[in-house]
């Protein structure tokens, strides 16, 4: 019984070694994938969503007009 195991750990050791020495191989995944970076206020620091101006930006708009 413990010649089983311990010839079942060797195997699954060379199986991880030859996995590590193939991996390198493995192609980089794509940039366009990479999911972008939130975009914050710059005066006040929430977050910004697509074509919409943040609350204190719009404060500063009506004031200065």
């Amino acid at each position: 019984m413990v010649k089983v195991v311990t010839l079942f750990l060797i195997f699954v050791a060379v199986l991880a070694i030859f996995g590590k020495l193939r991996l390198p191989q493995l192609p980089k995944p794509l940039q366009r994938r990479k999911v972008a970076t939130a975009q914050k206020c710059k005066t006040c620091g929430t977050y910004l969503f697509k074509g919409i101006d943040c609350a204190c930006q719009k404060q500063q708009k009506s004031e200065k007009d």
